[in-house]
């Protein structure tokens, strides 16, 4: 019940900044040592049905941006797959883990300011610098098991690629993409299903969290503040995970 708790959050504080909190459900479940083997399908499984509601709504608003999105799905997709079908040893997917988990809380920290960003003039990209950026992001995604979003949403305001709205739905759509690719390559190492479908309390608890998430997002709080607690959650959950280490 705790752990639906802690899940339930995690979606509701992702989901309100257009994330799907894959990071953050993998280091929740190596604490509550889950069957390791399944962690990276929970965790995709998770990003899928959190960020597919954000998705709907930033189109149906209008926000989506083709040309922002197209060339880092092109070197995602691909390489998302391809991680996610390597085996990977648990102790160097934990050293990932907290390595992914600092470099995004950081990140999140220095960039939660840009959600309000108001300029108006943005860098055009270099095709071939998305689609490198894209299929590293992709690649790192598919082999721990996050949907890479938590990165590329901050890189986009590092570099000032679009607009923050037209940023945030190619980040959500980035993971929800990946996510799926990333899961279909999972799937060819293990027959994990049987094992995962003792978890859906889970599933259902992201559900929950997710809409309420995207709720806050739209009409409560502002999305910078919701981005900075975020970020505050993604560096304790890093804290936690390097404990470990000691």
């Amino acid at each position: 019940m705790l752990l639906a708790i802690l899940f339930l959050v995690t979606a509701i504080l992702y989901s309100s900044v257009g994330f799907g909190g894959g990071s953050t459900y993998l280091a929740l479940l190596l604490i509550w040592s889950v069957p390791y083997f399944i962690f990276p399908v929970i965790a995709l499984s998770c990003n899928i049905i959190v960020v597919s509601g954000n998705c709907f709504n930033y189109i149906r608003a209008g926000n989506l941006n083709l040309r922002l999105l197209i060339p880092y799905l092109i070197g995602s997709i691909p390489l998302a797959y391809i991680g996610g079908s390597l085996p990977i040893e648990k102790k160097l997917f934990e050293l990932l883990l907290f390595l992914i988990l600092v470099a995004a809380g950081i990140l999140l920290l220095f960039n939660f300011r840009s959600y309000d960003d108001k300029e108006s003039s943005y860098r055009k990209i270099p095709a071939p610098l998305s689609i490198l950026i894209g299929g590293t992001l992709g690649f790192v995604s598919g082999v721990v098991g996050i949907g890479g979003g938590i990165f590329l949403s901050p890189i986009l305001f590092l570099i000032r690629a679009s607009r923050p709205k037209h940023i945030v739905t190619a980040a959500s759509l980035f993971i929800l993409i990946n996510s799926i690719s990333g899961i279909i390559g999972q799937l060819t190492k293990n027959d994990v299903l049987v094992e995962v479908s003792n978890y859906w309390y889970l599933l259902v608890a992201v559900l929950v969290g997710g809409q309420l998430g995207n709720f806050l997002n739209l009409k409560i709080f502002p999305t910078r503040i919701l981005a900075l607690v975020t970020a505050c959650l993604v560096i304790f959950v890093a804290i936690r995970i390097g404990i470990r280490f000691l």
